[in-house]
This record gives structure tokens, C-alpha cells and sequence, in this order.
């Protein structure tokens, strides 16, 4: 993975969150909220709430390699193996009384006053919250989104925009004070700036060679979840942006002697991202740009309208839209991107963030003629990963395109 000098800056950023966070919950500063990675983060904050995303506490577990040991416990509470491994790595080292926060001077995973969900990437997030907030006698309020747009209306927004106004009054109970609509604009505003940044940041992987992959961006868009709505976020992403356009200017890649371009669509396989960059740069196949990454890109955002605004950038988002709208879009990303392949991650406990299960990547491939590759994994489990097996699937991959390439044709014929 791509040894960034502004990494010293994100180490900083993200220290300095969850350590005011930790004193938040420790020390009663300000009310805690819990909120999944694409809720209603920059209404918690215009309320003063420090905001927890769970998600990531889990991403870290994966990343960790520890999450196999606590998954067992969640599964023993009647939680099924065949759901979110976030869910249940999260909830079992809450249960074994463990997290790695601890790096952070946090003893334990911050206690909720209460828990927002926004149900637009599963179901599983709400039955996530519910079970912390049985466990805390805490309020779990949220939004439940439709799924499967294939254009989003207005009245979609509308009936989104009036769940949010909802949750409005029980969060000011919890925080003890009214919202204010001025910071709530602030919050908007700078979700929106932190997200325009973020997505420069990643479109300076379409020039050639790479600045940054997929690997390096699931890495640097920590602030871009767990800052969402705070000027922090957008200080950090102007650092590593001015680097990243200096590298691409430079002609400095992230992948030594870049031959191949692909797309990644799914889930991080979090326990191998080190791993798979390897693999990949040894191939020297640059993965450089990823539905999962462009996930925290809020374009609809507008300071001017920010519940109405809030409830569109939340519709739009890839988990939930229709077949349609996810291959119009990824169409648009290998254009943009001129990535020669894409990387589809069957994810086994995810099937909300999987899309090779329907029919997609053979349709993709006979509409712009660009193979696909399925491999098999899971975010958290990894039970179901086999190094042997994607290095095998990964190594053919691209032979097939190399030899596509000296045959001066496309790799599906």
C-alpha cells in the first residue's frame, strides 16, 4: 500500500476524534450518539452530539484479524453466521468486553445516549442498534429507506425528508437543547465540502499512472465517515489532495510499472487489504477506483435545504438504487477511470453490497466489453476467504487481459 506523507496528518485527525469522543462518553462533555456510516450524521452534530459510527469500529476489527474470535459470541446470542460479520464481530467483542479503541485511550466501545439507524444499506443496521439499545435501556430511532430506485423522485425525498424531521424531537430530548437551523447549515455545508474533497481525491486515480488505489482509499476516507459534517474532515482531505495532485502531476504511482487498470465493486475484504494490494502490484494491476469509496460522495448535499438535501444524498447512493442504476453507473466509472477489468467481491455476509449475484457482470461485459472477476470473501469472516484460491483467480485474470492486450483486442473476444 502507497506510503502517503499526509498519513501523519490522518493518524492525528483520527487520534484526536475518538480520544474527544472517549471523553465524551467517559466524562459526560456532550451527549453520545451512535450513527450507521450513510445516517443522518450532520443532524447529530448541529445538536452537539459526538457521533460513533459502528461500522467503522468494525472495519477495524476486520482489519485487525480479530473478528473470528468474537463472532462466535454474537452467534451463541441466537445471531445467525449468515449475517452482517459487522453486526456480529461488533456485538461479540462488546459481549467479550474488548475493542481496539484502546489504542485511542477509550476502555470500551463509547456508551450510547442514543442510536440513529438509516436502514438505505440493510436491514441489519437497525437490528444492530436495537440490540445495543435493549442492552443500554437507550432510545434507537431512524429512517427506513425504500431500496431498489431506479430514479429517485420527489416524492421519495419527501417521505425521506419527513422521516428525518421525525427523529427531530427525541433528539433533542436526548441532547437537551433545540436545534439550531444555522449549525445545522454549517454541518451540511461542510458535509458537503469534506465530500466534494473527498471525490477530487479519488479522481486523481484517473490520470495515468495512479497516485492512490482502492487499498490506499479505504485507509484515507476515515475522516470522510467518522468526520462527515466537521470541519476537521475537510482540513485533512485539502492536505492529502494537494499531495495527490502533486504525485499525478509528478507522474508518481501507487503501483510501480502500472500495465492494468481495474474497478472494485463490493465490500473491502478487510483482514487482507495488505495482502490483495500486494498481490496485485506484484501483477502490477493498479486497482483504482471502487463503488465502496465513492460511497461517502454526497453530491446532493445543499446547505440551503439541508433536511430535504440530506434525504436525496441518502436516496442516491448505489446500495439503493435498482440493477439499472448500479450498471448505468459503473458503466459510467470504467469510462471515467479506463480501467481495463472489474473486480467483483461476492461478499458472503453482505448481500446488500454484493451485485454478482444477478446476472450483472455478464451483462456489464456484453454492454461495454470489459471482463469481470468474481472473487469470493466476506468483509469480516474470514472463514470464507482463500488466499490460494483468489491469488490463482486474481494471476489468470490477468493473464487473460495481458494477452488481450499483445493480441490487440478486447479480453472477452
Amino acid at each position: 500500500m502507497t506510503a502517503f506523507t499526509a498519513t501523519a496528518a490522518l493518524k492525528t485527525t483520527m487520534d484526536a476524534y475518538y480520544r474527544d469522543l472517549g471523553a465524551a462518553a467517559e466524562q459526560r462533555t456532550a451527549p453520545v450518539a451512535w450513527c450507521t456510516s450513510v445516517g443522518p450524521a450532520e443532524l447529530l452534530r448541529a445538536l452537539g452530539f459526538r457521533v460513533f459510527f459502528p461500522e467503522n469500529h468494525a472495519a477495524m476489527l476486520g482489519a485487525a484479524r480479530t473478528a473470528n474470535r468474537f463472532m462466535p459470541l454474537a452467534h451463541a446470542h441466537g445471531y445467525s453466521q449468515e449475517i452482517c460479520s459487522y453486526l456480529t464481530s461488533d456485538v461479540g467483542a462488546h459481549l467479550a468486553g474488548e475493542t481496539p479503541l484502546t489504542s485511542f485511550g477509550l476502555r470500551s466501545t463509547p456508551r450510547a445516549d442514543v442510536l440513529v439507524f438509516n436502514t438505505n444499506q440493510c436491514r441489519d443496521v437497525r437490528d444492530w442498534f436495537e440490540w445495543y439499545g435493549r442492552a443500554w435501556n437507550v432510545p434507537v430511532i431512524g429512517v427506513r429507506s425504500p431500496r431498489s430506485l431506479e430514479v429517485v423522485h420527489d416524492d421519495d425525498v419527501d417521505a425521506i425528508a419527513r422521516q428525518i424531521a421525525r427523529l427531530v424531537p427525541t433528539l433533542e430530548a436526548v441532547a437537551g437543547t433545540r436545534l439550531d437551523p444555522l449549525r445545522l447549515e454549517q454541518a451540511v455545508r461542510a458535509s458537503r465540502e469534506c465530500s466534494d474533497l473527498w471525490e477530487h481525491c479519488l479522481q486523481t486515480a484517473a490520470h495515468r499512472p495512479a497516485p492512490i488505489t482502492f487499498f490506499d482509499g479505504t485507509v484515507q476516507m476515515g475522516p470522510a465517515v467518522v468526520l462527515r459534517g466537521a470541519e476537521e474532515a475537510c482540513t485533512y482531505y485539502r492536505v492529502l489532495l494537494k499531495e495527490l495532485e502533486q504525485r499525478a502531476h509528478d507522474e508518481v504511482p501507487a503501483v510501480e510499472g502500472e500495465s492494468f487498470r481495474l474497478y472494485w465493486d463490493g465490500m473491502p475484504i478487510w483482514g487482507r487489504l495488505r495482502a490483495l494490494s500486494s498481490v496485485f502490484a506484484e501483477f502490477r494491476t493498479a486497482v483504482v477506483a471502487s463503488t465502496y469509496c465513492n460511497s461517502w460522495i454526497f453530491s446532493a448535499l445543499d446547505p440551503a435545504d439541508p433536511i430535504r438535501s440530506m434525504a436525496r444524498a441518502s436516496l442516491e447512493l448505489f446500495i439503493v438504487r435498482s440493477e439499472q442504476a448500479k450498471e448505468d453507473y459503473i458503466a459510467r466509472m470504467v469510462e471515467l477511470y479506463d480501467v481495463d477489468g472489474i473486480v467483483f467481491h461476492d461478499c458472503r455476509t453482505c448481500p446488500n453490497n454484493t451485485n454478482s449475484r444477478y446476472g450483472m457482470p455478464r451483462r456489464l461485459t456484453e454492454r461495454i466489453g470489459v471482463p469481470s472477476l468474481v472473487l469470493d470473501g466476506d468483509v469480516n469472516d474470514l472463514r470464507c476467504v482463500s488466499d490460494e484460491q483468489m491469488r490463482t483467480n486474481i494471476e489468470g485474470f490477468v493473464e487473460q487481459l495481458a494477452d488481450a492486450k499483445l493480441a490487440g483486442g478486447s479480453a472477452v473476444g
